[in-house]
């Protein structure tokens, strides 16, 4: 329950802020060419705060917290008398539209790099790209890249994250080859071509990290307790923090991964636990538990596992001044604005598939968990939805941003106005191109959590 009220209230905090952003756009914009603004609305449905303003416009914040609106008095679909003609929307010159309609998504990108820059100049202790584990037989493996090799570079775009990496590699979904450059413990550099024959990434079920070989680096998981879960058979036995587990059942433990396999396969056993808890070796009797996983039941005993310390050498606190903030929150928003032209690209010729489409439900969860992680990552968090947000409200259809600015471009060629039956049947037609990826998008996230 607390996880489905964190994720709720992650979700509306972020969507009604991107969108309060993307209608302030539109009408500051319009305010600025002299465009009477009627009503400035956040969220959809029935008002649950409304305000009129010194200039007679109503700010209402509504019930439905999926997306808002500006209205801006338009003799299309207003009674204008002939002296509010000259603060219509439809009798200012075409640019002057152009850059209402514009200023939304426009400013979606500001946004964003305004939020990278905070990002940037909080700063924050960060890994370095240090490649653990590596799968045999996997298309890593196959390069000749080694546990402890360091991402670089790929295809030329400079990795100094792991953030970094998973948008470039994100970015090559679908290609036969991706360039890379590592920098070996010896302080050597090598580049290598990975050939990706065959490559299914399934977002749902591995990271993309994992579909192509590979772990990050973490430091190495102690069989020493940090913490238990409440009411587990771990913590009714009396086991505590900082205890060492020996031996299950008699069987010596090397290290934190066997005790997971050894659990894992007794699920609602019996296990007599050998550790020692100040030097003093010690025995308890405890019967395992039992949770769901994807591949069925497994055992469960409730305990959390300390590890190595992280090796200083292995990460650097990424922090700028304001100047240098605002250069790299600029170059990360654009690189992401790249990248989500990108992905929009391979939906359409199928690289990815349409069951990877996200919806409310996805973005909620997403809110939620970066919420859960700290500041730094639900900032970016909304960077990048602020960024999906800009770029989807410039696709061409009727119905969005970027189909009002298609129209305008159209007037801007010719010289006249685009019919308005014409406009109309481009309505109808975006208006259900919008509603079945919006199902789409929803069908999507309930199979995920079904």
């Amino acid at each position: 329950m607390f996880e489905i009220i964190r994720n709720l209230g992650a979700f509306i905090v972020a969507l009604g802020l991107l969108v309060a952003v993307h209608e302030w756009g539109h009408f500051i914009v319009a305010r600025k060419c002299g465009v009477k603004v009627l009503r400035f609305s956040i969220g959809f449905g029935k008002p649950i705060y409304k305000k009129v303003t010194s200039t007679g416009m109503e700010f209402v914040i509504a019930a439905i917290p999926l997306g808002g609106y500006v209205r801006m008095l338009d003799g299309r679909v207003d009674d204008v008398s002939e002296e509010d003609r000259a603060v219509s929307f439809d009798h200012q010159a075409v640019w002057k539209r152009f850059a209402i309609v514009a200023a939304g998504p426009g400013i979606n990108f500001l946004f964003a790099i305004l939020i990278s820059m905070l990002v940037f100049m909080i700063g924050q202790d960060t890994p370095k790209p240090f490649i653990g584990e590596i799968k045999a037989n996997s298309y890593i493996a196959a390069t000749g890249a080694e546990e402890g090799d360091r991402f670089i570079e790929i295809d030329g775009q400079e990795t100094l994250t792991w953030k970094s990496v998973n948008i470039e590699l994100m970015s090559h979904i679908g290609d036969d080859i991706i360039p890379f450059t590592v920098i070996k413990p010896t302080g050597k550099t090598a580049s290598y071509q990975m050939k990706m024959p065959n490559w299914d990434y399934d977002p749902d079920q591995q990271s993309i990290f994992e579909s192509i070989g590979f772990e990050v680096y973490r430091p190495k998981l102690l069989k020493v307790i940090s913490d238990l879960v409440p009411d587990s058979p771990a913590q009714k036995a009396g086991l505590q923090q900082n205890d060492e587990i020996m031996k299950l059942n008699g069987t010596l433990i090397e290290d934190w991964g066997q005790i997971q396999d050894y659990v894992a396969a007794k699920a609602n056993q019996a296990v007599t636990v050998e550790f020692l808890r100040d030097g003093e070796l010690r025995t308890v009797d405890l019967v395992l538990g039992e949770r769901d996983t994807p591949d069925g039941k497994t055992g469960s005993i409730g305990i959390y596992p300390s590890q190595e310390t992280y090796p200083e050498t292995h990460y650097f606190n990424y922090q700028s001044g304001p100047f240098e903030a605002l250069v790299n929150g600029s170059k990360e928003t654009w690189r992401l604005m790249t990248l989500t032209v990108q992905m929009l690209g391979k939906f359409v010729t199928g690289d990815v598939a349409v069951k990877n489409l996200s919806g409310p439900i996805s973005i909620a969860q997403g809110a939620g968990i970066s919420a859960s992680y700290g500041i730094i990552a639900f900032l970016g968090f909304l960077a990048l939805i602020s960024v999906n947000l800009g770029i989807i409200n410039l696709l061409p259809l009727p119905m969005l941003d970027g189909g009002h600015l298609m129209y305008f471009t159209v007037e801007w060629i010719t010289g006249k106005p685009v019919p308005e039956s014409v406009q109309e049947i481009g309505f109808r037609i975006g208006g259900v191109l919008l509603i079945l990826l919006m199902v789409t998008a929803i069908f999507n996230d309930i199979n995920r959590i079904t």
